[in-house]
């Protein structure tokens, strides 16, 4: 299971082909695959992924490239190679396909069986083989780039200089397809650079023809998928710490029915205006709250008892000097703002 073609359908059924194009969407998904587990590849894993849908432009192409970069160099991974190749259209691409069947077939007694397969239904996934006695053949395979139409090479010209623009490194790989059959132009991959071999966390690409294949009309697409697992894995090989979650603000301790009251009515105010707090739950005495504040760490504690009630002020604990002062109810959010 992947997310692109889901997304296309859900383009299509919703008439987001009505709306100023291209169309920018978001997905996180859980995916499932049946084949046999390995490391980085698990039978359900977790994929994030981001499209563009609905213009040819090549600038797309290198701005879901750079968009895919950025995110993984924010999460602290470094060391990054992104990989980029061009597989034509269907103009150009029957010729290269050809040409591939046609070198290929003078090696098929040396192929894997499941390269033997491929070269029958889908050729170009001969590329994409991992096996280690179809290296060597792979190296001597004619490049696609050699095949592309006029088109396809101005395009992936257009993508490579606007990725130098941006200041993306990247290495042309002629052996790079992807794993999907809708892709066409340009294609990539980012992986962690290193000895050995290195699973992608992430690639994409082009699929003009995929929207026309569901039943719409020619919609030109670009975008990227990157698994969530094989980020985690990234992560800890690179010894990336991962920030720790922001810690509450402020502790709600109250004493009464009505004191409950306003203290769930100021909790929801805070939170409201962006300031994290905890309320206090169930019949505990003040000292067990503020046991419990002191537990969690924040910065302040804000109690309301019946007087507090009685004058619409609390009292604002500091939770490390141990100072607290008397304050209005609508004052509060402000001065923990402030601090």
């Amino acid at each position: 299971a992947e997310g692109t073609a889901p997304i296309c359908r859900a383009y299509l059924e919703h008439g987001l082909f009505n709306l100023p194009q291209p169309v920018k969407l978001y997905y996180i998904i859980p995916a499932f695959r049946y084949e046999r587990p390995q490391a980085g590849r698990y039978r359900q894993h977790h994929q994030l992924g981001c499209e563009a849908i609905g213009d040819a432009d090549p600038v797309l192409d290198a701005e879901v490239i750079e968009l895919m970069y950025r995110f993984l160099s924010s999460l602290g991974l470094s060391e990054l190679l992104i990989e980029i190749n061009s597989i034509g259209c269907r103009q150009c691409q029957p010729g290269y396909v050809e040409a591939l069947k046609k070198y290929y077939s003078t090696y098929r007694d040396r192929l894997c069986p499941d390269c033997k397969v491929r070269l029958a239904r889908n050729p170009l996934r001969l590329l994409d083989c991992k096996e280690v006695s179809c290296q060597e053949i792979i190296t001597g395979a004619p490049k696609i780039t050699d095949y592309l139409c006029s088109e396809c090479q101005t395009h992936f010209q257009s993508v490579q200089k606007y990725l130098t623009e941006l200041g993306i490194s990247y290495q042309l790989n002629h052996k790079l397809v992807r794993g999907l059959d809708y892709y066409t132009r340009t294609v990539f991959e980012v992986k962690p650079e290193g000895k050995g071999v290195q699973i992608a966390l992430g690639g994409g690409g082009r699929y003009d023809n995929l929207i026309e294949e569901l039943g719409g009309k020619p919609t030109p697409a670009v975008g990227f998928a990157a698994g969530i697992e094989r980020i985690i894995i990234a992560l800890k090989n690179q010894n990336v710490i991962v920030p720790t979650l922001p810690k509450p603000v402020a502790y709600v301790a109250c004493l009464g029915t009505q004191a409950k009251l306003e203290a769930t009515k100021l909790v929801s105010r805070l939170r409201h205006q962006g300031i994290a707090a905890i309320q206090a739950t169930g019949d505990k005495s003040l000292k067990s709250q503020l046991r419990q504040a002191n537990s969690l760490d924040v910065k302040y504690t804000v109690i309301i008892g019946e007087k507090e009630v009685a004058n619409e002020t609390a009292v604002l604990r500091d939770m490390s000097s141990g100072e607290q002062k008397t304050v209005p109810f609508n004052e509060i959010a402000s001065l923990l703002e402030k601090r």
